[in-house]
């Protein structure tokens, strides 16, 4: 990996080190799209502070939105978001099924 790579990355992961963003990504990845107000609902947050988050994800080119009528609709614009999010849970998965005591990394 050259530095500039990895500054790349740690750019990337410095957006994804959020959890309302997390959330955001999985419920969008479920869904395949949701609405800023579909995504304010099921996390429980203002539409306003969902707004600023897709924000965040959409500089990094992570979501994109297609407005219709007076909705937008976001969608993951990389399948590879969706794997690395796929990803993470196995490792969160693997680790919980350590016996207590191992060794955790």
């Amino acid at each position: 990996m050259t530095e500039e790579q990895a500054a790349s990355v740690e750019a990337l992961f410095k957006v994804l080190a959020n959890d309302t963003r997390l959330r955001l990504l999985h419920e969008i990845a479920r869904r395949d799209e949701a609405t800023t107000l579909e995504l304010a609902e099921t996390l429980e947050m203002k539409p306003q502070a969902v707004s600023n988050q897709l924000q965040r994800l959409q500089d990094k080119r992570i979501v994109a939105g297609r407005r219709e009528g007076n909705h937008v609709y976001y969608r993951i614009v990389d399948n590879c978001v969706i794997i690395l999010l796929e990803r993470a849970l196995c490792l969160i998965e693997e680790d919980a099924k350590r016996a207590p005591g191992a060794p955790s990394w």
